[in-house]
């Protein structure tokens, strides 16, 4: 898809456009990869280790380069089934000469598609990322950002696309390693940066996610907010809502994420010729591509049965739920109430849960405005709603 040059203003539009759920992925326009450059790691890396890295580049759109250091790297992480793996991402850092502690944002991106030429990292260098230029909002603060690619992007097996425990580790852990990362150590961050989690859409859930298991799985994070909006906090009335409309492509491209995080729930038996055609095309293609393909399809269209009639599959995807769990640092949630991708009583329901475990929630609604409509005018509160965390600012929350 091409888009024209836009102005200051349209530019995040068009490129928000492309975001998370309802994105249209530029596909074909990531650049090839080059061998990544072994770091002297460890010989057992432990989560959040540094496995590999090489400089790289990062431009907010095409044409326009920002002053700032980036690296492309490998840093070890945990699976949803709790063994070790490898996930790829990228560590970008401002040129502005700051060598003591700078704030740190672990950045989740929204749905970009499960292809390896489709992840964040694939596209920074030439611009076409499409969350690059809210991304850069945080970095013309003087942040440092860490922006995972997810598991399965870019290394080896299938992207575990909505699996929240995969995708929290893989959140916590780029922070980890933004902190371990020499070159990123030189100009600020380090294990004592204030650490902010910040994510949309598909990134609203694993943000959520890591702010809920922050705790028990990386403590030693100086961890002083979660912002996430437009969160897919219950999968099952996700699926709901997206099924035989225009997102029905993310039903299946879920089912497939959790089938390649639990190979135990066999996918493949509850698939027609059809399901399988358009399986095996989501894990090869951008967001665009497998919404264009899957759009207007029942779950009934592509199976011989329904997998979430199952117990297995029903269990597989409730183990998603947020709202179980307190995040142990205050949080902003935002979602849209006309957003027609994640309904807005996910939010809703979301901010009354931690409210109702004494989390301090700042929550804020966008009247009238779509999912992605959110995503590009609640970007600028939320990294304000940072900055003031960390700045050593208290904030009770709104939740009473």
């Amino acid at each position: 898809m091409q888009l024209s040059r836009p102005t200051r203003l349209g530019r995040a539009g068009a490129v928000a456009a492309a975001l998370a759920l309802t994105a249209v992925a530029m596909t074909g326009s990531a650049q090839a990869e080059g061998k990544a450059a072994e770091n002297d790691a460890p010989k057992t890396a432990g989560p959040g280790d540094v496995v590999s890295a090489e400089p790289t580049t990062f431009q907010y759109w095409p044409g326009q380069p920002t002053d700032t250091s980036a690296w492309k790297i490998h840093y070890s992480s945990t699976s949803a089934g709790g063994k070790a793996n490898t996930v790829a991402g990228t560590v970008i850092v401002p040129n502005d000469g700051k060598t003591t502690p700078r704030p740190l944002i672990t950045y989740a991106v929204g749905t970009v598609g499960m292809g390896d030429q489709c992840a964040p990292s694939a596209g920074f260098p030439g611009g076409t990322t499409a969350e690059a230029p809210l991304i850069n909002a945080a970095l013309v603060r003087g942040y440092a950002v860490a922006v995972t690619d997810y598991e399965g992007l870019g290394t080896p097996g299938d992207h575990t696309y909505t699996v929240a425990q995969a995708e929290g580790t893989a959140v916590l852990d780029a922070a980890r390693a933004a902190q371990r990362l020499p070159g990123a150590q030189k100009m600020g961050v380090s294990a004592e940066s204030p650490v902010g989690i910040m994510g949309y859409s598909q990134g609203g859930q694993a943000s959520a996610w890591a702010a809920e298991l922050q705790s028990s799985y990386a403590p030693e994070l100086k961890v002083k907010g979660t912002a996430s909006g437009g969160v897919p906090a219950d999968l099952t009335k996700v699926a709901e809502a997206s099924d035989g409309g225009d997102n029905a492509g993310f039903v299946l491209m879920s089912a497939v994420g959790h089938d390649a995080a639990f190979p135990e729930l066999k996918l493949d038996k509850y698939l027609n010729d059809e399901g399988r055609k358009l399986a095996e095309l989501s894990k090869g293609a951008c967001v665009g591509e497998i919404l264009e393909a899957g759009k207007g399809k029942k779950i009934e269209d592509v199976t011989v049965s329904n997998p979430l009639e199952q117990p297995d599959w029903q269990q597989a995807i409730q183990a998603n739920k947020l709202g179980t769990k307190a995040p142990s640092a205050p949080v902003f949630v935002y979602h849209g109430e006309a957003d027609e991708t994640i309904p807005y009583e996910l939010g809703q329901g979301l901010r009354a849960d931690w409210c109702a475990k004494d989390v301090p929630v700042q929550w804020q609604s966008f009247p009238g405005k779509t999912h992605v409509g959110t995503a590009i005018d609640g970007n600028g509160p939320a990294l304000e709603w940072l900055g003031q965390r960390f700045a050593g600012q208290q904030t009770p929350g709104n939740c009473a």
